[in-house]
């Protein structure tokens, strides 16, 4: 039996600075699932930055990055930017049903 769990998405807007999510994303225990985010305005100069918020816990963040890829150590997994810098990818590895939160993509 493998449980399905949610790990919803939300975005966090600064200034004129817009980013888009999908909703939710679902997976099960120790399967892959990326979280996506569109940032088409984007400045040159700004950092990409990945936060989650598990139940009644405030928010952590999980990696920033100006370009290419970025290892992150907890939850395991990846943060890659695209070449033109107009979408961004939190990509889980082995997410466990203690991840399951609301993870933000941010500017």
């Amino acid at each position: 039996f493998e449980a399905i769990f949610f790990l919803f998405s939300s975005a966090v807007a600064a200034g004129r600075a817009q980013v888009q999510q999908e909703p939710s994303a679902e997976t099960t225990e120790g399967t892959g699932v990326s979280i996506n985010c569109s940032h088409p305005n984007i400045q040159t100069s700004e950092f990409i930055y990945w936060y989650r918020q598990l139940p009644g816990r405030g928010p952590e963040r999980l990696v920033s990055g100006l370009k290419g890829s970025k290892d992150v150590s907890e939850p395991l997994g990846r943060q890659s930017v695209a070449a033109d810098r107009r979408s961004s990818a939190l990509w889980l590895a082995q997410p466990r049903l203690g991840d399951a939160a609301v993870y933000y993509c941010a500017l």
